[in-house]
């Protein structure tokens, strides 16, 4: 059986990324556009924009909802999603600070 060394690294640098898993694929930046442009979205609607399959837009949706990156609420068949604007600001905040790390880290070690 494998062993996962995820549990080696330290809560934050797991947090990074689980975030930047749930946003390697072309099409979960995408749902988050149309999310932020919509305000909630149907996941229909979110099937009519992009060019995939009812069932893949739905597993991209799962993934971003385990990341902590949007909110769903199932309403009979329709199935309502939004954007964790807290979570996203946490996202935002947490790439700003390890990019701001290596690039004074850079600039102090550029060989």
């Amino acid at each position: 059986m494998a062993f996962s060394k995820k549990t080696e690294f330290g809560s934050k640098d797991r947090k990074v990324a689980e975030f930047a898993k749930a946003l390697s694929h072309p099409a979960r930046v995408a749902i988050l556009r149309i999310l932020a442009k919509k305000g909630t979205c149907v996941c229909g609607e979110i099937v009519e924009v992009l060019p995939l399959a009812q069932s893949t837009v739905s597993q991209h949706l799962k993934d971003l909802r385990q990341a902590g990156i949007i909110t769903g609420e199932v309403s009979g068949l329709n199935s309502c999603y939004c954007i964790d604007w807290d979570a996203l600001k946490d996202v935002w905040e947490t790439f700003s600070g390890i990019f701001g790390e290596m690039k004074k880290n850079h600039e102090k070690n550029c060989c």
